[in-house]
């Protein structure tokens, strides 16, 4: 006699959460970093949003050193050039893919720079970035020698000495006073500083079209030195 239990058993199969596997897990990880930040990711609170125990992650994981290093290599794993052609242009559009992914990812950078070891993943693109340089003809010294100077920028940033943590903006009174000592001790600054505020809407440095100045810059001389036949000194 048919009954209604095969259905409450389809739905209940239907309900049954997928296996977990190393994939998922790092997808997780991704998606609660992406809300929370980096620093209030943990195997507890990652394996709860997965609905499983925090053992259970460790079938797929070796600890949070190895999530985050997953993490990164998911992300990197899916940077996009689009129509790579070789040359400068493919250059511009990888690292553009990972400043886009940095740009999505804001806890990415921090995970970035506290590795120390190069992954598939990572020398992937690295080789993919060389690459693009050798098939627009430039020698193996020049791709060395560019892939060196444009250093963390093919991860999509670029390091700033004595970079400040966010604050709380000044108050006008405080403003005002910051202006004149400033002005008063590092002239040249505060002369950047205010040409800077007039011309942007933020009225602070405008992030992207800084790092895509030195990147078109470095392009640039790159392709005058392949141009020019450049070679190192032995």
């Amino acid at each position: 006699m048919y009954t209604c239990q095969d259905d409450g058993m389809s739905a209940q199969g239907e309900t049954r959460r997928a296996p977990l596997d190393r994939a998922r897990v790092l997808a997780a990880a991704v998606a609660a970093a992406d809300r929370s930040g980096l620093d209030a990711l943990s195997m507890r609170s990652l394996a709860a949003e997965l609905g499983v125990v925090p053992m259970a992650l460790y079938k797929h994981v070796a600890d949070k050193d190895d999530l985050v290093g997953g993490m990164v290599d998911t992300v990197i794993a899916g940077y996009d050039p689009a129509d790579a052609v070789g040359g400068p242009a493919e250059v511009r559009a990888r690292i553009r893919s990972a400043r886009a992914g940095l740009l999505a990812h804001p806890w990415l950078r921090t995970a970035i720079e506290s590795r120390t070891r190069r992954t598939p993943a990572v020398l992937a693109h690295m080789d993919a970035v060389a690459g693009a340089f050798l098939r627009g003809g430039y020698s193996a010294d020049l791709t060395h020698h560019a892939m060196h100077a444009l250093g963390h920028r093919i991860w999509g940033f670029s390091p700033e000495a004595f970079e400040e943590p966010p604050a709380e903006p000044p108050s006008p009174a405080e403003r005002e006073a910051m202006l004149r000592t400033m002005a008063e001790r590092f002239p040249h600054i505060t002369a950047i500083a205010m040409d800077t505020a007039a011309r942007t809407p933020s009225g602070t440095c405008e992030p992207e079209g800084e790092f895509d100045f030195t990147l078109d810059l470095l392009l640039d001389a790159f392709e005058r030195l392949h141009a020019a036949g450049w070679t190192s000194s032995a």
